[in-house]
């Protein structure tokens, strides 16, 4: 008879608990690794530099996922499949909303107590994120003069040296439209890649005609707001960057030598896909 004033569960006679020849969920996982992966260098030992490390290392594999569901989105457009990518790029929308969140957790180190510990990052920096990097790349925001800060880190060049030469999301998307029978235009189809994409008025046309025909062209219609979405998600998470670094460090020069909230305001002008915000200047006009 099971005593109701134990508050405890019982184990049920089918659960395993013999491991010696049995994959267990922390070796799938993984775990040692990543949980012996915080190395604290503040001396004596500051308390919040453990918050510090998890909070950056969490979104390195956040970023991880979105690159791996990227890269899917991208290859399944080039092989028209629309409704895959979808899927991928909503994904990708709900790992934004995770990393924009995860700020409110960082935002709670006071100037005071990363003052404690900052000197110990030395030249570390946010900055020198490759995967941060090869999301903007395969996103269109391709600047190679970034590959010099990858230079000491062989791997991470070549990745980065290989998303430049590739097209990005938006050049897949827009491809497809082309093959799917909308006149895009030739330029855009034939450009070359390893620039950052820029505004091209006469594409503009083009999706304000797909958005003035929706119900004709419900799915494309649908995958231009999905990619609104993104960049804004993209944007909000630049923007809580940005403020969570300003009530930290206020006007101080990032440990990676850039000018700090400077430089991150002046991300907040870049854009992937400018024609799709161009085109809310024509709608109802």
């Amino acid at each position: 008879m099971t005593d109701d004033t134990s508050n405890t569960r019982e184990l049920e006679d089918s659960i395993v608990t013999d491991f010696d020849k049995r994959l267990s969920y922390g070796e799938y996982l993984a775990l040692d690794e990543i949980l012996g992966a915080q190395h604290l260098r503040s001396e004596p030992t500051h308390h919040d530099e453990m918050l510090f490390i998890i909070q950056h290392q969490t979104s390195e594999l956040w970023l991880k996922l979105m690159l791996h569901e990227l890269r899917s989105a991208r290859q399944s457009l080039a092989a028209d499949d629309l409704g895959t990518a979808l899927k991928r790029i909503a994904r990708v929308k709900h790992i934004q909303t995770t990393m924009t969140e995860q700020w409110s957790v960082l935002a709670t180190l006071t100037p005071t107590e990363y003052a404690e510990f900052r000197q110990f990052l030395a030249t570390s920096s946010g900055f020198q994120s490759y995967q941060y990097r090869a999301v903007e790349f395969m996103l269109g925001n391709k600047n190679e003069k970034m590959l010099e800060v990858f230079e000491s880190d062989p791997a991470a060049h070549e990745l980065l040296q290989k998303l430049l030469h590739e097209p990005s999301l938006y050049d897949e998307f827009l491809r497809y439209l082309h093959r799917a029978g909308f006149p895009i235009p030739e330029t855009l189809l034939q450009r070359d890649v390893t620039l950052a994409h820029v505004f091209t008025p006469d594409l503009v046309p083009v999706l304000v005609d797909i958005y003035r025909t929706s119900k004709e062209h419900w799915r494309v219609y649908e995958a231009c707001e999905e990619l609104v979405d993104l960049e804004d998600n993209f944007q909000l998470w630049r923007f809580r960057h940005l403020r969570t670094v300003a009530r930290t460090i206020g006007i101080k020069a990032g440990t990676g030598g850039s000018s700090g909230t400077q430089f991150l305001e002046k991300a907040l002008s870049l854009t992937f896909f400018p024609e799709l915000f161009a085109v809310r200047n024509e709608i109802g006009a």
